[in-house]
């Protein structure tokens, strides 16, 4: 009788990841076990030393040189230089992320109660909390690490639901609003759920044709095939929907402003931050690792769409009254710039790493300065909760100037403003686009040109609600009855100040990220 050999798991390589996901555990032990009263003074120092020593081994990882040369776990997950760039931006927007999540008022007393119930208040009177919030982040994060480090797409999959499933509820425990916040959990849950199923749909085509799920060997069946077959483009397609959704492209961005106005602010800014770094990093896996013999076939829908999502998000933020909507509109703009970098790739391996250089260096600039912004919003606030409509931060700079100005930078920084990160971040896009448009050969290199003209409106389209953001706080008299300004925690001071920092620092001196993402970019497993 043949015995079953036992699988071959990497586990110092894998020990971010099992970090996470083991505290993780653990938290649901605590929330079982534990008295009510202990939960969060237990909660709070697992998830951050947890996030802390995730990146801890990150970085051991990398000084070391121990950056692997071929997948890992019998060839399910790829912990190449990408996957590590892309683990430790994650975990610092994480660990940051979790200062915020920390505050007291921005988590409902108990979901299970109706809004306006006497359930709800008498649970808000006890004090109560949700402490399940911590481990539910980091089943999380745990999925955005594995989600762009799958190297076949059941893998993938299996990320994409573990890092989802959890947002699904978490976006619907904001405590004021609570309305608006069980819809916007409720819409994320349905076309997540739609988005998914078409991502499994996708994967079942691919391996009609593949005979695989693995990513090396859908490209290499694919270079075996004389002719496109049928089945493969209806999976491609599918998988394309899947991806696209995650990180709200257009056509599929309808739920992302309704999610980011009605979610808690703090899981607002882990979705805006950590989510897009993590499903860009998968739409880099498929699309260069699984497809790069269909490029000619998938560059021009991702241009297209490209062109399509930084416009859909520059004009639709123009007529945004709510902060968190438009802020939601500015991030869909800013995923149609993450694809302009995704469309610079042809042929060479150099230009492959310009590209990817370009957009690891733009996921961890837009990240931090990103979290930075929401931290930010969880202080201005009304008496029913944050004070959203833009017509209350008119007069902020003369109410809080300091508060104002740190808003006011954030928003240049999106707005791609010389001497911010969100300059070099733009050029080193557009740039990798340019350059990728004169390769020899290139049948598209015009059509790389006219994208990186679009990118150049939207950016100044996007420049226009920025602005006036600012003009509305600096030069519009404060109402009498204006919002008040909430007396930040030292973990929000310590988000605001982090986010500053890098903002200003990057700009100034932009080498120092772009030589790491650079490193990084050059151990992609291409094959």
């Amino acid at each position: 009788m043949n015995s079953i050999p036992a699988p071959t798991i990497e586990y110092g390589t894998l020990a971010p990841l099992l970090v996470v996901f083991g505290a993780a555990i653990i938290g649901v032990l605590v929330e079982a076990f534990a008295p009510r009263y202990l939960r969060k003074s237990i909660h709070v120092p697992l998830t951050l030393l947890s996030l802390f020593g995730a990146f801890a081994l990150v970085l051991v990882q990398v000084l070391r040189g121990n950056v692997p040369t071929a997948p890992v776990a019998m060839g399910a997950v790829a912990v190449d230089g990408p996957a590590l760039f892309i683990w430790g931006v994650i975990l610092v927007l994480s660990f940051v992320c979790v200062l915020l999540i920390n505050d007291e008022g921005h988590f409902v007393a108990s979901a299970a109660a109706v809004p306006g119930s006497a359930d709800e208040e008498e649970a808000e009177a006890e004090g109560s909390g949700h402490t399940e919030v911590y481990p539910l982040v980091l089943f999380a994060v745990g999925g955005m690490l594995l989600f762009p480090a799958a190297h076949d797409l059941l893998t993938m999959f299996v990320g994409l639901e573990v890092m989802s499933l959890p947002l699904y509820l978490l976006c619907g425990l904001a405590r004021r609003r609570r309305l608006l916040s069980q819809e916007a959990s409720m819409k994320y849950f349905l076309l997540g759920a739609f988005s998914s199923a078409f991502f499994l749909y996708g994967t079942a085509m691919v391996y009609g044709f593949a005979g695989t799920v693995s990513l090396p060997g859908i490209n290499a069946a694919m270079a075996k095939s004389a002719s496109l077959d049928p089945i493969l483009m209806l999976g491609l397609a599918l998988l394309g929907v899947g991806l696209l959704f995650k990180i709200g492209a257009a056509p599929f961005q309808a739920w992302k402003p309704d999610v980011y106005q009605g979610a808690p602010t703090p899981i607002t800014a882990l979705m805006a931050s950590g989510t897009l770094v993590a499903a860009v990093g998968a739409v880099l896996r498929v699309f260069w690792v699984g497809l790069g013999n269909l490029d000619w076939n998938w560059r021009p829908i991702i241009w297209g769409v490209a062109a399509l999502t930084m416009i859909v998000g520059s004009i639709l933020a123009i007529t945004q009254t709510e902060i968190k909507r438009m802020l939601a509109y500015s991030s869909i703009a800013h995923a149609g710039f993450l694809l302009v970098g995704v469309m610079a790739t042809y042929g060479s391996a150099d230009q492959n790493v310009v590209s990817l250089k370009a957009i690891l260096f733009y996921l961890a600039v837009y990240g931090v300065t990103t979290v930075g912004a929401f931290a930010v919003v969880t202080l201005v606030r009304d008496p029913g909760g944050e004070a959203g409509h833009l017509s209350r931060w008119a007069g902020l700079g003369k109410r809080a100037p300091l508060l104002a100005g740190v808003f006011a930078f954030f928003l240049l920084a999106f707005a791609g403003i010389p001497m911010t990160s969100g300059f070099f971040g733009k050029y080193a896009v557009f740039a990798a686009a340019l350059n990728s448009g004169t390769q020899p050969g290139d049948s598209m290199g015009g059509w790389m040109a006219g994208l990186v003209v679009v990118g150049v409106v939207a950016s100044a389209i996007a420049a226009f609600f920025y602005v006036r953001v600012i003009v509305l706080m600096f030069f519009s008299e404060p109402a009498a009855d204006g919002p008040a300004i909430a007396v930040p925690s030292m973990g929000t001071v310590a988000v605001i100040a982090v986010s500053l920092l890098v903002t200003v620092g990057v700009g100034l001196y932009p080498e120092s990220v772009l030589g790491v993402a650079n490193d990084a970019a050059r151990s992609l497993f291409i094959r």
